[in-house]
């Protein structure tokens, strides 16, 4: 059922049901015509109100239509009938009145709300804009500054703060349905308060606002099509009559709605949905109860670590081996709650029940009781070796032992207890208190209930985790190295510093893959090199890195890496002294330098992460596609409007071309690292895409 009529009295009460968050969907819209026919058609009904079953309001469009053809009829056709209707309407708002929904509710003369509700019009971050008239009716409801704000961030209002800007009428406590028939009884008799109808003062649009506006988003919201787009409408709305502010705004959704953007940013939206569903792990499987947490090592990942627990408020312990470094770590996390209370964004109350959630410890025995145990020690297997062993013997049973690791074989780790199941991998990306990807690494003998846990944790601490296989770096790490690889050969074979990471930044990278070395601490990947043949291939990809180190030159941590940097400063300044370094080792390799495109750049630095990515879904170690794509958005900034590597390789580029050029750089630069993977041969040959690949 989707909807239907109620008449209280001289009151209607049209009601969608449409679980489990009332999209908007064909059938939907259709019963919002319907009910609206009955409530004109009934004699004794005076005014009506649009309320929803189930836990929430309209929560938005049914994104399952976009890919498809427009379905009859279209919410602006339902839109068109609430402006046409004769009678009071109010909309009775509770949980979520998002995008079409909040137009829905926009289109009402009347909007009541309880306090713990929230409205918004997200459709910028699906690459699109409101298209039901919501560019028209908010600015023209609480002004254009607002109204521009609000659809440019996308973000969720609450209520309170909605009301606060006029786009809600009144906040009721108690039964919601009661409050807005009384609301609406008040309303027989008053002519309809039309929002359509409100007018925008004259010195409502500051001089220039709008030129400000579309320089300022440019910066904020750097090569995105849509939120320029909105901006186009909303000065419609302060410059058009309402019809023809309508036409503009419908005519501008169809130009996000045909950009790649658009698609790109909805396949993520799905894919975000996806990673949870865990090919092969029973429905039935219960996670287990996580009521206290103990992290080892108060570094800077293990203090990152330690704040998203005690954000979501779970007990955490906090074991460094000496006092000194637990008092580093606890007066860094302090900073840190600090920074952001001074920003506005925390009450010094909230900072205090934070930290009271941290509880310091220098002895193993007080991890006894944990639930959860992660480990975030130095990256090395004979100091997570200890670590284990001695969680083996201190852990209660049925504790979940968990490894922060980067890169290191998660059954081994699970080999140094007596308990495999309970342990698995959960990979933070820095910094972890930021960060909103974690990858979690499940083993040979991880329990299902253990993963399944795992899950549910990164729920609960408000992170997006994406379940990946063992092998070397995982899903993540093992695909930066090609693209490591391919930004240290570009910089040896012609191109400077600043030209690679410029023409990655332009793409939508957030830093250059050099100005990441930097940022990281080139000494990271130095000893792991020397460790390798010093013929082999890797060791000339990093050669210039590692000559740097030699001079001490270790990053932004020393102020000089691949770039110079001003004392306290992280822009990147080109170096001279790297120039030369740069041309006598590729002399030494006698490596012809030449000019490099920015074509190549891409090319050659996406297409290497690309291949291995196809070697991870190939050997499992990926479930999806789009699994590897969410792991490149959260945790490592890939740009979301180009839909992750793999979306990129096969709808922007497209799979056939990117085996081509694969195959072209193995012909100019070898196939050690340029052989296609078998799994894209065989997609280009079947006309395949990667939602096909297994």
């Amino acid at each position: 059922m989707s909807g239907r009529f109620e008449a209280r009295g001289d009151v209607g009460i049209l009601w969608i049901d449409n679980p489990p968050v009332n999209a908007i969907s064909q059938s939907v819209r259709v019963a919002l015509l319907d009910g609206l026919k009955q409530a004109e058609s009934h004699g004794a009904i005076k005014a009506v109100v649009i309320a929803c079953a189930g836990r929430t309001f309209m929560a938005g469009a049914d994104i399952t239509e976009f890919s498809g053809p427009p379905r009859s009829p279209g919410l602006p056709e339902v839109i068109d009938a609430l402006d046409a209707f004769s009678k009071p309407v109010v909309a009775a708002i509770h949980g979520t009145a998002f995008g079409g929904g909040f137009e829905v509710a926009l289109a009402c003369d009347h909007r009541v709300a309880l306090g713990n509700a929230q409205v918004g019009l997200p459709e910028v971050k699906l690459g699109i804009l409101p298209g039901a008239g919501g560019t028209q009716r908010l600015p023209r409801l609480v002004g254009i500054e607002p109204a521009l704000q609000a659809m440019i961030s996308g973000d969720p209002i609450p209520v309170p703060v909605a009301r606060d800007m006029g786009a809600i009428d009144k906040i009721v406590d108690g039964d919601l349905t009661e409050a807005a028939v009384a609301f609406a009884r008040e309303k027989i008799g008053s002519p309809r308060r039309r929002v359509r109808d409100l007018t925008l003062a004259p010195d409502a649009v500051p001089a220039g606002f709008f030129d400000a506006a579309r320089q300022r988003t440019a910066k904020e919201k750097r090569n995105l099509f849509s939120p320029q787009r909105i901006i186009d409408a909303v000065e419609a709305a302060a410059t058009l009559p309402f019809d023809q502010g309508i036409q503009r705004e419908r005519d501008l959704f169809i130009e996000c709605a045909r950009n790649s953007q658009a698609q790109a940013l909805q396949h993520v939206f799905f894919a975000e949905r996806q990673v949870a569903k865990i090919p092969g792990l029973p429905a039935d499987v219960k996670p287990r109860s996580i009521k206290s947490v103990a992290i080892i090592g108060a570094g800077t990942m293990g203090g990152g670590i330690a704040m998203n627990f005690a954000n979501a408020g779970i007990p955490v312990t906090l074991l460094e081996v000496n006092q000194e470094g637990l008092d580093r770590g606890l007066g860094v996390i302090r900073k840190n709650y600090e920074a952001t209370a001074a920003k506005g964004r925390l009450t010094a109350e909230q900072v205090e029940t934070r930290m009271g959630l941290i509880k310091p410890a220098l002895s193993y025995d007080a991890l006894a009781d944990a639930d959860l145990i992660i480990e975030a020690v130095f990256e090395t297997l004979e100091v997570k070796k200890k670590v284990f062993e001695t969680l083996d013997r201190v852990a209660r049973k049925g504790a979940i032992l968990a490894s922060n690791t980067s890169y290191l074989s998660i059954d081994t780790i699970a080999g140094y207890t007596s308990r495999p199941a309970d342990v698995l991998g959960m990979h933070f990306f820095s910094p972890a208190n930021v960060m909103k990807l974690l990858e979690i690494v499940r083993g040979a003998r991880t329990a299902p209930d253990v993963l399944a846990t795992a899950l549910d944790v990164a729920k609960r601490i408000k992170k997006v985790g994406v379940v990946a296989g063992n092998c070397h770096g995982f899903i993540g790490n093992r695909m930066l190295e090609g693209y490591m690889r391919e930004g240290s050969l570009l910089v040896l074979e012609g191109a400077t510093p600043q030209q690679v990471d410029q023409a990655l930044v332009k793409f939508g990278m957030p830093m250059g893959v050099l100005q990441m070395g930097d940022l990281a601490g080139l000494d990271i990947g130095y000893k792991s090199r020397k460790d390798r043949d010093p013929g082999t291939f890797e060791v000339k990809a990093g050669a210039v890195a590692d000559k740097l180190v030699e001079m001490g030159r270790l990053g932004q941590k020393t102020q000089a890496g691949y770039y110079d940097y001003q004392a306290g400063q992280r822009t990147p300044i080109p170096s001279d002294v790297v120039a030369r370094v740069i041309e006598e080792t590729a002399a030494g390799y006698g490596i012809q330098r030449r000019e490099i495109s920015e074509q190549e750049i891409l090319e050659r630095c996406f297409l290497a992460m690309v291949n291995i990515g196809c070697e991870v879904l190939r050997e499992g170690i990926a479930y999806r596609a789009s699994d590897i794509d969410i792991v490149y958005l959260y945790g490592y900034g890939f740009p979301a409007h180009r839909g992750g590597p793999m979306f990129w390789a096969e709808h922007e580029l497209g799979l056939p071309q990117a085996l081509e050029k694969i195959r072209e750089y193995g012909r100019k630069h070898g196939t050690r690292w340029w052989t296609p993977s078998p799994l894209l041969e065989r997609l280009v040959a079947e006309g395949k895409g990667f939602a096909q690949a297994l």
